[in-house]
């Protein structure tokens, strides 16, 4: 009777782990960002601690959505469950963290778009929204979402992997799918401000109801044609896009 719920709690343990990371991410978020502008830019950070800020907006914006997986993998692990489990989040966290050498070329572009007069800057705001947009609602969108929404093929791919590199390879492959996914959800951070506290926020929840809730996948083309309609609005309402519209800089 008791071998069912001890069962359970062993793996959701892995689980519970990764959300007291993603959790620790999201207070290191506030309490050191949250009372600074949202700005365009890379925020005036060079790129090695660009690098670690991106990383650890990363984990506290993509780690929620990751657990229930996280999980699901630590059910595959039968022994030293608590340090593999941290190499695969390790390795997840770090395809998110390559992630950011592009994110930070993008940042620096972005920044001098901010500086440059207020129709360009609009201009490229209603550019970002339609990118971020119309990637939503392609195919691609639809099959890295479908396998963050139904990872038991992913299971069963992670257990074939052999040698101890199992772990780094199953992070790393499920980071992917998951970079493949919600890119452009980042992209449109950057119109709202990297450190925009409030956009993170929304985002966070967007990647989490697109991954977790049953309505995931038509939540995913709601926010696309909201993107895409953003793309048109902005030229009336550039406040909409306050990382590149507002002179580089809005209030909180």
């Amino acid at each position: 009777m008791t071998d069912g719920p001890v069962t359970g709690r062993r793996w959701a343990r892995p689980a519970g782990l990764v959300l007291v990371a993603a959790a620790i991410a999201w207070i290191w978020v506030v309490t050191r960002w949250g009372g600074m502008q949202a700005t365009a830019g890379t925020m005036g950070l060079g790129l090695p601690a660009f690098l670690v800020v991106w990383t650890l907006m990363m984990a506290a914006m993509m780690l929620p959505s990751t657990a229930p997986v996280a999980g699901l993998y630590a059910r595959t692990i039968t022994v030293h469950r608590s340090r593999r489990m941290l190499v695969f989040t390790v390795a997840y966290l770090l395809v998110w963290a390559a992630a950011g050498l592009p994110a930070y070329t993008l940042a620096v572009g972005l920044g001098r778009a901010a500086t440059l007069p207020a129709a360009a800057g609009t201009a490229v705001a209603a550019a970002v929204f339609a990118v971020g947009g119309v990637y939503q609602l392609t195919p691609l969108k639809d099959r890295c979402l479908a396998r963050c929404r139904s990872p038991i093929g992913l299971m069963l791919r992670y257990a074939s992997y052999p040698g101890p590199s199992r772990d780094l390879r199953a992070g790393a492959h499920h980071g992917a799918f998951c970079l493949g996914c919600c890119w452009s959800l980042m992209l449109l951070l950057s119109a709202f401000g990297l450190m925009n506290l409030w956009a993170m926020v929304a985002l966070a929840a967007v990647i989490t109801a697109e991954k977790l809730a049953p309505a995931g996948r038509m939540v995913a083309r709601v926010v696309g044609i909201a993107s895409i309609a953003l793309a048109v609005a902005v030229f009336w309402v550039p406040a909409l896009a306050p990382g590149l519209t507002d002179g580089g800089m809005a209030g909180m």
